[in-house]
Parts: C-alpha cells; sequence; structure tokens
C-alpha cells in the first residue's frame, strides 16, 4: 500500500494550487485522509483532514482559503489551495488510516511529500 502526492510547485502569492494524492495497493477501507505540512525548522503541521463520510477539519491558519475534498472510488484526496501565501510554503504531505483487510485495525500511511512553494 502507497499513497502518491503530486502537483506541488512554485507559486506567487495570492495565487492558486491544487494538489492531489491517491493511495494504491491492496485496500480494504480507507478511514481518514489528511494533508500535513511541513516547512524549514518547523514540526509537521495537519493542514486538513476529511474522513470517509465527508466531514472536514481545517487548521486556523488555512480556514477559508484551503478546501480538502476526496473521491472514495478513486482512493483520492485533494487539497485546492487559494490566497497562497509565503508562509504557506513547506512540504505537503498526505496522510491515510487504512486497512488492507477486515481483520486488521486502521493504520496510518504517509506519503512521499510534495514541495509547495509560494514565491514572487
Amino acid at each position: 500500500v502507497q499513497l502518491q502526492a503530486s502537483g506541488g510547485g512554485l507559486v506567487q502569492p495570492g495565487g492558486s494550487l491544487k494538489v492531489s494524492c491517491t493511495a494504491s495497493g491492496i485496500i480494504f477501507s480507507i478511514n481518514v485522509m489528511g494533508w500535513y505540512r511541513q516547512a524549514p525548522g518547523k514540526q509537521r503541521e495537519l493542514v486538513a483532514g476529511i474522513i470517509s463520510g465527508g466531514r472536514t477539519n481545517y487548521a486556523d491558519s488555512v480556514k477559508g482559503r484551503f478546501a480538502i475534498s476526496r473521491d472514495n472510488a478513486k482512493n483520492t484526496v485533494y487539497l485546492q489551495m487559494n490566497s497562497l501565501k509565503p508562509e504557506d510554503t513547506a512540504v505537503y504531505y498526505c496522510g491515510a488510516e487504512m486497512k488492507t483487510n477486515p481483520l486488521t485495525s486502521y493504520r496510518d500511511y504517509w506519503g512521499q511529500g510534495t514541495q509547495v512553494t509560494v514565491s514572487s
């Protein structure tokens, strides 16, 4: 089982960017999917999360600017980032709680990260 993130890049302040992350492999069920970020010299922080039923939560710093969504049929989670600021610059990681079969417990999986740089 793996998570593959894509869509990062360089964007000017005020711009938009959409990142996506797809889970692949033998997957029985996915509970929570989320995006985290880590800036140089800082700890990894939760940006946004979404459960299988669609309920979402966001870090205060991104509320009103970012939107998380998921396509359960594609095992994919998206993060639409608008009104980007230089302080949003970080490596963005996707994470998910997944089961590979009905007898196991959910465990956490992480993607490889994608760089988002907001700069003029």
